[in-house]
């Protein structure tokens, strides 16, 4: 590691500053990745730094709302700050991506969802409502077990293998006669999902309604999930037009809004 003088100042250009910001983020995904808290000490043998260089970073983010320290131990959490700057990120990706399950609606004269990962489970943000009498359709801010659901297992399809394990319970509930409750078969499912791109709950979650999903990548609100839930009398014929449009629709949002780099 190369070494620097913390105590330069951290303005713009200056390599230092760029360091300090760097290693902050750092922190703070050491934290997100720790719900029950860490002590300076265990921050400090996780992320290999030394004592002082914590103790300050720890400080500033802690003055910001950034994070929190409680308990006899002095456990660091994430503060009350992330979740406003989270819930202005969802605002926007609600605000951007609306026209997109608009247009995906209108296409096929179904409801679309839009839904993300959120402490363990699927949780559905914005949804446009089809125009149909017999229609599926989900209460925004619901929330669903990821195993057996479209755009939970399209979500789930995206992670990275420590963070898919991290996200799953220890045990998958049967939601139907249909629900994938050993690991061994969702596994296998995500592999499928990751070679083609399409998620599917076949009456999994709810008897009488079938749904496909897709993961979307963005540079700037990370990942999210659009699906198209409907009844399952008309889902056998249609599967593959809406498996093309979602692809499609997916496509268009990567190709605007910049696919999220993965993190090396």
């Amino acid at each position: 590691m190369t070494a620097v003088d913390e105590h330069a100042s951290p303005g713009r250009g200056s390599a230092g500053g760029i360091q300090v910001i760097a290693r902050a983020a750092e922190v703070l995904r050491l934290l997100q990745a720790a719900p029950s808290g860490l002590t300076q000490a265990e921050v400090v043998e996780r992320i290999g730094l030394a004592k002082s260089t914590v103790h300050r970073i720890l400080g500033a983010l802690e003055a910001e709302g950034l994070v929190t320290v409680a308990g006899t131990r002095g456990r660091y959490r994430l503060g009350p700050e992330i979740p406003r700057m989270a819930a202005s990120v969802r605002s926007a990706m609600i605000v951007d991506l609306r026209p997109y399950l608009e247009e995906l609606s209108r296409r096929l004269e179904e409801t679309v969802d839009l839904s993300i990962l959120d402490n363990h489970q699927v949780v559905f943000v914005d949804q446009v409502i089809a125009d149909r009498r017999l229609r599926a359709v989900s209460a925004v801010g619901a929330g669903f077990p990821l195993h057996c659901c479209a755009p939970g297992k399209a979500l789930l399809a995206a992670l990275p293998a420590a963070a898919l394990e991290h996200a799953l319970p220890h045990r998958l509930t049967a939601e139907t006669p249909h629900t994938l409750t050993t690991r061994p078969a969702l596994h296998r499912e995500l592999d499928d999902i990751r070679r083609t791109g399409v998620a599917f709950d076949r009456e999994e979650h709810t008897l009488g309604i079938c749904a496909a999903g897709v993961a979307v990548r963005t540079a700037a609100w990370g990942t999210a999930a659009i699906s198209v839930p409907t009844p399952t009398q008309r889902f056998a014929g249609r599967e593959r037009a809406i498996t093309d449009a979602l692809l499609q629709s997916r496509d268009r949002i990567e190709t605007g809004f910049g696919v999220m780099k993965p993190t090396p």
